[in-house]
């Protein structure tokens, strides 16, 4: 099979997550990275380039320039990576959706509900696609973890716990040299609520994502844990799914020594489930008569969803990059049936997308009422 022609908006050094975008795509062979426009500095676009694999004559200076040189190629890109800071996504993927590209985005989808409205309209205009980098979604047992719930193993689901607790800002590193360098310091890039848009976002859809359900209601806390510091590193939320479920949500990048600390726990009438990121080739299902099973992939009786996110042999650990990896195996068979007019399959169909970033910025957008408000309840709108 060819694979899909990809360009890169971002990902030059000394930034992170380029490189593990690169490296996911290119793990199944399902796409190649051929272009870029990975910095407006033209020596960090060219060393970017170099390390990329990418040709010097497709190395190009902006997003809107490859867009359009691209087009003309007859082996042009038909997909686009954006890892841009976040109030540089509405500009970026309408562009990319007009120029009839299929875009995978780092999250968040947008820093506000009127820049993310404006990106589905475009993808919606234009009939392109578009995933967003939920990358925890990818691992096998969050996989399984969903399709248990989905099967009725844990019955009608009652309470919902999740966590994500990191160290970054546990100093104040505005004090550092290259401060000024940090995009997610300002606000005014970053969004309003740093915390959220960064890290709770991603626990917010590990919460829908694995329950099935979408929230209808929640109360915040929002603030700072570091002293000084004008961007919000500290969320406190209590929720409410469709199905009655209670939920809790707490996130922090100020968390001194937390690395990447995930936890999610679904608790249902039957049982319960947990799934720690340290240990996220482990499921722990717990009856509520029973004993405590530790699924991983060696279980006789795993799910085909997550059998099909695994590529190593049982016993042998996989991690991030394969979980980001089976992000771009799902954006590939999307883009492929569409091209091909055929149904994709069923496994690409939960790939996060428009409707999990929307949901996102509906759940920060509510969260910041409340907070505004002391904690009062706040109703999410429908489709969220």
């Amino acid at each position: 099979m060819t694979p899909i022609a990809l360009g890169f908006v971002g990902g030059a050094a000394p930034a992170m997550i380029g490189p593990v975008h690169q490296r996911a795509a290119l793990l199944d062979r399902r796409f190649a990275v051929v272009a870029g426009a990975f910095s407006s500095n033209p020596d960090k676009a060219a060393a970017a380039a170099r390390e990329y694999g990418v040709a010097p004559d497709r190395s190009y200076p902006s997003a809107e320039a490859m867009f359009a040189a691209e087009k003309q190629l007859p082996d042009g890109i038909a997909a686009v990576t954006i890892v841009t800071p976040n109030d540089s996504h509405r500009r970026l993927a309408c562009a990319a959706a007009e120029a009839g590209l299929h875009v995978m985005l780092e999250k968040p989808l947008a820093n506000t509900m009127e820049e993310a409205t404006a990106i589905a309209e475009a993808v919606a205009a234009h009939g392109t696609i578009l995933c967003l980098a939920h990358a925890y979604s990818g691992y096998p047992m969050i996989r399984e973890a969903r399709a248990q719930v989905e099967a009725g193993a844990l019955g009608a689901l009652r309470m919902v716990q999740v966590e994500y607790f990191g160290a970054g800002l546990a100093s104040f590193v505005e004090a550092q040299v290259d401060a000024p360098r940090r995009w997610r310091l300002d606000p005014a890039t970053s969004g309003p609520s740093l915390v959220l848009g960064d890290i709770g976002t991603h626990a917010f859809h590990l919460a829908c994502y694995v329950t099935g359900q979408s929230a209808v209601r929640l109360s915040a806390e929002l603030g700072t844990l570091q002293p000084g510091r004008v961007v919000q590193d500290y969320a406190n939320l209590r929720f409410r799914l469709e199905g009655g479920a209670r939920g809790s949500l707490i996130a922090s990048q100020a968390a001194a020594g937390a690395e990447n600390h995930i936890l999610l726990r679904v608790w249902g009438e039957q049982g319960h489930l947990e799934w720690r990121h340290d240990r996220h080739g482990e499921l722990r299902l717990a009856s509520r008569d029973g004993f405590p099973a530790i699924l991983t992939r060696q279980h006789p009786l795993l799910s085909a969803t997550a059998l099909a996110a695994g590529r190593q042999r049982r016993g042998h650990p996989e991690g991030l990059h394969e979980a980001f990896a089976n992000l771009y195996q799902d954006f590939a068979e999307l883009i492929l049936a569409r091209q091909r007019g055929s149904e994709p399959a069923a496994q690409a169909l939960s790939v996060p997308g428009l409707r999990d970033g929307l949901a996102g910025m509906r759940m920060i957008a509510a969260a910041l009422e409340s907070q505004f408000h002391h904690g009062a309840w706040v109703d999410l709108p429908p489709g969220n």
